[in-house]
């Protein structure tokens, strides 16, 4: 058994350039809850989400941010999207279900024998599941599309160049590391 507590690590430290990374990767996930947030309503058959609670989501995301940094994570906290594709594959969309899966979660990252059961899972089948639930996830994000003017060459912009970013950027890395055997980001890290 072993029992997380604040600084166990030692005593905080600050870093300019480590901060501002930090504060990248919080806007991130911000902005990831966010559009899981909006999809988990709709998945559900919900009503339309407040800006309030939208906004209570995002704050209590902080305060977990706030606490995986005191309790020395490497990251901070996001949603799973792959929960909300898991609800739209289920159906399930009850806080009873979220509050018992909380707890269980809970129970094996204390118990790590209990743990070791999910993470013996094989890769192909997580993989499997990943497939399907950013399927649905990324059909979510589509489905918005309905609320959109398609025959606005504005949004024909937006869509077509986040699309064609999304897809081409990867592949010009991937392509970049294959043929060179190293990354096109140069930062002289030892790594």
């Amino acid at each position: 058994i072993r029992v997380p507590y604040p600084f166990q690590w030692g005593a905080p430290s600050f870093d300019a350039g480590e901060a501002f990374a930090m504060m990248m990767a919080s806007f991130v996930a911000l902005v990831e809850s966010s559009g899981a947030f909006i999809a988990v309503y709709r998945f559900a058959s919900a009503t339309p989400l407040p800006p309030s609670i939208l906004s209570r989501g995002i704050g209590w995301q902080g305060v977990g941010i706030l606490l995986s940094g005191l309790f020395g994570t490497g990251i901070g906290s996001s949603v799973s999207v792959e929960n909300a594709g898991l609800l739209a594959l289920t159906r399930v969309g009850s806080r009873r279900v979220v509050q018992i899966s909380a707890g269980f979660m809970i129970f094996f990252s204390i118990l790590g024998k209990f743990g070791a059961v999910f993470a013996s899972i094989p890769p192909p089948i997580v993989a499997a599941l990943y497939c399907l639930f950013f399927a649905y996830v990324g059909a979510g994000g589509l489905s918005f599309l309905q609320f959109c003017n398609l025959n606005s060459f504005r949004t024909k912009f937006v869509l077509g160049f986040s699309i064609f970013l999304g897809l081409s950027i990867p592949q010009y890395f991937n392509e970049y590391t294959a043929i060179n055997g190293f990354g096109p980001v140069h930062t002289g890290a030892r790594w």
